[in-house]
Parts: structure tokens; sequence; C-alpha cells
């Protein structure tokens, strides 16, 4: 056990200096970051590195290519070595941002193109990583297994599998040689630091990354370190940022730890901190075990704790069930309000277990199955998904189908017949979306095969097939629908409006709609539509109209597997899609206008009711749910003043279990003060470290573009 003259908060604080600087240092070199806070670093000014391209348009493509061009990634590749911190290591690119495209044209899906523009698809064809591998495969490997496995199986099979043996080998002999390069700069930084406490820090870094270049981790520190060089590798592949059930994986080494007296809490608090310091996975705490009993322990106090000492960014996700620690639970909820970080998240259980149940899995199985994405759920190692990757634009489904009645002969304007025209065009949408994920699975492979990831899964190594091309026990692909308050509160206000009310007429509304409400009569009109029943409400239309067209998505869907046979598993979420989708889509009849973003995930648009009532939104969120094991996230945005009033963290606590007892699946809160949100939003220098969760994923505000601050401030300003 190292004695040091810093105390671990002092070098977590030294760690998190430097962390904000990093973030600078990227922001400045790299522009506007609308997505997650990552652990990468800015490339030093004399690094230049540029892959070995395959392909006559300047792209790569096959496992010769991709391990190939890891593998020299990783011979370049600068090193990283901190005297306060515990672990080594940081990354800096990610392979397949030097691709120019997902799917290399070679692979032709020019036929299914028409459809996916003319209804928004977000096809998921070329899309990487989005599901996640089982670090407990490495742990009882290490990369010197990994290598023998590889190895082994590769003289079990013929020349025709070779390819993709050979890349599996340098994609570990890359990892290998950066983690010895490493070693040798640890000693370097060893014999050249002044400070005795550090010296030691360094000679010990140096031996456990010396003994993990063949071996598997023994102790805490060596399986957070195992665990920190796959999560840069596999980032530096292809951005895999998938994690694990955290809890459960380091338990035993911490437990053995303690045992043999080689570490205190303290000591543990510090490895977990620079285990999620080094690169912003998502993890899950919590939960039950596959026979129901809680998985909760004393390492879930510890990862909280590290956390909360860290105050940066953390994905961490609390799984919600009945017979969960309620002392953690509540320690989680304290740290949501004390922290302002947009973290922990929090699943439940019930819904999720028994809607992936309904697909034809058992319950233990189910339990199995853990948050590790931004919206997103997988059995790491066994199951292929490519989660959050593939969305229908239900807005522009909506748009399609209104356009088309108006243009229609023979049929009176009117909501039924919208709501045919509607749903006639889901289908077709969500029948390219099939296409698309079987021409995923088809090709994906030979395109980018899944080489990082699948060293982790089961079946891969072992048949040489990657894992998007069959070698998976599972496969269950998630399919999103997007805008769904858009849609609902378009109908409803049609229905309102002009069938009920008779205030307009369809030729009216299709008029403004052309204009985009321009002018004091189309802003008068455009007031009027935005101010009917909607989704959110509580009994209104609009949550009629929500739940109705969440069913629909939902039973097409669910109605058959893909014609290639694949199940497909539907949820609502939108991710940072919300803007790319409005601005394709004119204006709708709910008053949104043209090219403006659609509604987040399954929330409510803003301003859903004077009061916005969080219980409001529970409520009606946990009723779209299309209930067969993926989310439709509720994001909640609070002010810290509630936990300084009686019981606010109680109500707070209160409401996550109330909504995920009527059936909701995940939920994501933000808790923010509104003037220094305000502030931040006109000068974002002056908050370097206000962190946000924008969507599923969190990120420090200040490298966030104009727009995507917009989101979460109308969001806030709207529900606050």
């Amino acid at each position: 056990m190292t004695t040091t003259a810093f105390s671990y908060r002092e070098r977590i604080a030294l760690l998190v200096e430097r962390k904000l600087q990093q973030t600078q240092e990227k922001f400045a070199q790299n522009g506007y970051m609308n997505a997650d806070d990552l652990g990468s670093i800015a490339a030093p000014a004399d690094f230049t590195w540029q892959p070995v391209y395959n392909t006559p348009d300047n792209n790569f493509y096959g496992a010769k290519a991709w391990g190939e061009n890891f593998r020299a990634l990783m011979d370049a590749h600068p090193l990283y070595v901190n005297p306060v911190d515990a672990l080594a290591g940081r990354w800096i690119t990610s392979l397949f941002w030097h691709r120019r495209h997902w799917m290399d044209p070679h692979f032709d899906y020019s036929e299914l193109m028409p459809e996916q523009e003319r209804y928004g698809i977000v096809s998921g064809i070329g899309a990487p990583q989005h599901f996640a591998g089982d670090y407990r495969i490495g742990f009882e490997l290490g990369w010197g297994g990994l290598l023998a496995k590889v190895r082994q199986y590769r003289a079990q099979h013929g020349p025709e599998q070779a390819e993709i043996y050979d890349a599996w080998e340098n994609i570990l002999l890359g990892v290998q040689g950066w983690i010895r390069r490493h070693v040798e700069a640890i000693r370097a930084a060893e014999a050249a630091e002044p400070r005795p406490e550090l010296r030691e820090n360094l000679r010990e870094m140096a031996e456990v990354n010396a003994w993990l270049v063949e071996n598997p981790p023994r102790t805490l520190r060596e399986a957070c370190q195992w665990m920190t060089w796959f999560n840069l590798a596999s980032r530096s592949y292809n951005g895999d940022g998938a994690g694990g059930w955290l809890d459960q994986l380091l338990l035993p080494f911490y437990e053995r730890d303690r045992a043999e007296g080689r570490i205190d809490d303290e000591t543990a608090i510090f490895y977990i901190a620079c285990l999620l310091l080094s690169e912003t996975q998502y993890y899950q705490l919590g939960g039950p075990l596959p026979d129901g009993r809680d998985a909760t322990n004393s390492l879930s106090y510890l990862i909280l704790e590290a956390a909360h000492r860290l105050g940066i960014a953390c994905n961490l996700t609390i799984r919600v069930h009945d017979g969960m620690d309620e002392t953690f639970f509540r320690k989680s909820v304290q740290h949501l309000f004390e922290d302002r970080k947009g973290w922990p998240r929090y699943s439940g259980d019930k819904a999720l277990t028994d809607g992936f149940v309904k697909n034809g899995f058992s319950p233990e199985l189910a339990r199995q199955r853990i948050a590790v994405g931004c919206h997103w759920m997988v059995l790491p190692g066994r199951e292929y998904t490519v989660n959050d990757c593939v969305k229908i634009n239900a807005v522009k489904v909506f748009e399609v189908a209104f356009w088309e009645m108006m243009g229609g002969e023979g049929e009176q304007p009117s909501v039924s017949a919208l709501w045919r025209r509607f749903e006639d065009h889901m289908r077709r949408a969500v029948l390219c979306t099939a296409k698309g994920l079987d021409f995923q699975l088809t090709y994906q492979q030979q395109n980018a095969p899944e080489l990082m990831i699948s060293l982790l899964c089961y079946g891969p190594v072992e048949q040489g097939v990657d894992a998007s091309g069959g070698s998976l026990e599972y496969y269950n692909l998630c399919v999103d629908g997007s805008g769904l308050a858009v849609v609902a509160d378009s109908f409803a206000a049609l229905e309102q409006r002009i069938e009920r009310e008779g205030v307009l007429t369809w030729a009216e509304i299709a008029e403004h709609l052309r204009q985009d409400f321009a002018g004091a009569d189309g802003e008068r009109v455009r007031l009027m539509m935005q101010h009917a029943e909607r989704y959110g409400g509580g009994e209104t239309l609009g949550d009629d109209w929500a739940v109705r067209v969440s069913r629909l998505f939902t039973d097409l869907v669910k109605a058959s597997p893909t014609p290639g046979g694949v199940n497909m598993i539907p949820g609502w979420f939108s991710w940072s899609n919300t803007i790319p989708m409005g601005q394709e889509v004119g204006a709708t009849p709910n008053g949104r206008r043209a090219g403006a973003p659609i509604s987040h995930g399954a929330n409510p648009n803003p301003g859903f009711r004077r009061d916005s009532a969080p219980t409001a939104m529970a409520r009606a969120i946990a009723a779209i749910q299309p209930g067969w094991g993926n989310t439709a996230p509720m994001q909640l945005e609070l002010d810290p003043g509630i936990s300084r009033e009686e019981g606010g963290i109680e109500k707070i606590a209160s409401l996550i279990k109330t909504h995920f007892d009527l059936g909701g699946t995940l939920f994501n809160i933000n808790v923010l003060d509104k003037e220094t949100l305000l502030d931040a939003h006109r000068d974002p220098s002056k908050y370097p470290d206000l962190v946000v969760r924008v969507t599923g994923f969190t990120a420090y505000f200040a490298t966030l573009s104009p727009e995507f601050r917009q989101l979460v401030v109308d969001r806030f300003i709207a529900e606050a």
C-alpha cells in the first residue's frame, strides 16, 4: 500500500484540474463537441498519422486493413504518464474517424436510399460498436491469453479465415506494444521524479503494466488498469464507449485485496476514480442478480464516492428494483442534487426485464441485460444490437402522410384519413429499416469488422467470425422512433381545432404550414395550434394520440422479424438527432416552425402544460413505453432549490420509483440553477466545469455548440 504525502483527495483534485485543462485543449483543437465528454486528449503538435487506404476513394475496409491500420496507430500513438495518477494511458484519435464514410460504397444499398430519405431513416448501415464485450474474458485471459486463444483457434480453421485471425493478432500485438512502450516511459518518469511518494507510485505503475503486457489482472489496481487499456484501445479502434456492471466486475478484486491487506477503502476509491477519469464509459451499479437478489455491495458505495470526489461527467446508471438497497438508492439521489453533474441515471428493472422476456427469453437472462450505453441495454459479450444507431423520424413520416392526403383525389381530408396514411407510411418505413438491418448484418464484417469488441465476446474467436457477422448467441436489433411528441401534438391539434371546434379548415392549416405560419395571422394560428391539448398534459387528446402512435410503431416493429429473420426491438429515442431530423421537416400542425428541432426522445414538447408537472410527465412517458425491453427515456430538468425543500430529495426518489412502477424504463435528470445556466449560455467560458446531461450522454456545457446549448436551455426554462 502506497504511503503518500499527497492525500488521495488532493491527488484527485490535481487530476480533475488537469482534466479540465485537457478539455479546453481539445475544444481549442477540435471545436464544438456535441457528444459524450470523452477521456481523449488533444493530439500533440508534432503528431501526424494517416491510415493506409485500400479503396480508390481513399477509404479502407475489411479485417486486414482494420487490423494493420490499428497496429500502425498503436505503434505511433503518443504515450501518457501522469505521476499523480494510479493508471497510465490516454487516447487521442479513433481509427473510425479516419474513414470517409461509414459503409464502403463497394457495398451497394442504393435501392433502399429513396425511402430512407423519404422517411428520415437513420439506417444504422455501417454503424460501429453500440453493443458490449464482457470484461470478464479479459480478466481471465489477459492480453497474452487472448493472443494465445487467437493462435489456438487459427490452427483449427482453414485459410479462408486466416484474414480475421491475422487482424486479431495485429490488434493484440498493437495493444501489447503500446503498453510496453508505456512501461519504458513510466520507468523513465520514475527515474526523473523528485518526490518520493510519486516516485513510488510510478514504480508500482510500472510493475502493474509490465505484468499486464502478458498476464491477467490479479489486484484491483491491475483490474482498473486492464479495463483502462481496453477502453482506450476500443475507443481508438472505433469509438466504442460501452462499459459493464462495474460493482460486479471489480468486486472479486476488491474483496481479495481487502482480505489480503493490500488496500484500504480510500485506496480503492482512488483507483476507481482514476478509472472513471480515464474514460467516460457507461457503467451500471446495483440491480438484481440473475436470481433476483440485490447486487448492491460495499464496492457500489465506493464507486459512488469516487464519482462524487471527481465531480466530472460520469455515466453511472442505478438499476432500480423492488428488493434494492434503499440506503444506496437515496445516497445516489443525494449525489444527483449535491454534485449537479447529471449523474447518476436510473433504469427501471421491472419493465426492462418483463419486456425482454416477451421476446422469448428467461427473467434470469433479462436481468443480465444491463445499462451500458446512452439509452440502451445489452447482454455483454453475447448480444449484437446496433443500439442507438437506427432511427425512424416519425415527424417526417407524418409530413409525408399529411401532404399526400392534402394532394389526394376522391377523399376529403380528415384525421381518420390522415391516420390511415400515417399507418401505411410508417409500415413502409419500418420495412425499409428492417431491410437495412439485414444489409448491416450481411456486410458489416467485410466493411468495418468489430475486431476489438469481438475479443471480449463468446463465439467470434472460436468460430473465426466477427460479432456483426453471426457468431454471437443473440441478435436483437434496436429500432428507435423519434419525434413522438411532435406527431402526437399535431394529430391532437388537428382533431381539436378542425374537427371538434371548427375554428380552422384543412385548407387553411395547409396554407399556414406552407407559409411557415408567416404574418400576424400565421402567428395567431401557430399559437392556437401550439396550445391545443398536448401530450403530457394529463388525460388530454395529446396523451391519447401519443399512446396510439407509440402502439402503432411498436406493433409494426414487432409484427415480424427482418426479412432475414432477425428480431427487432422498438424504443423511443432521438439522441442528438433532434436538430438534423428537424432540419429535414417543414412546419408541423402542432405549431412547430419549419426546420426547428423535433421533440426530445419520449419527452413531451417543452411547455407541455402550464405547470410542467413532473408527475404528469412521468405518467405520460410511462404510458407510451413500447414494452419489449428497450427504453423510451424520461428526461427531467430540476432546479436545485427542490433539494432544500422539506422532503425534496424524498419527493424525487418517489417520483423515480413511481415512473418505474408505471412502466418507465430509463430516467435522466439534470439539476441546474436557472441563472447559472442562462449566464453560461451567454458566456460558456465562465463555467468550464458545468456538466449537463444533454440526452443519454453528459457533456461540458461550454463545449456544446450554441444550437445544442439552446436545446438544454429551452428544456430547462420550460420545465423548471
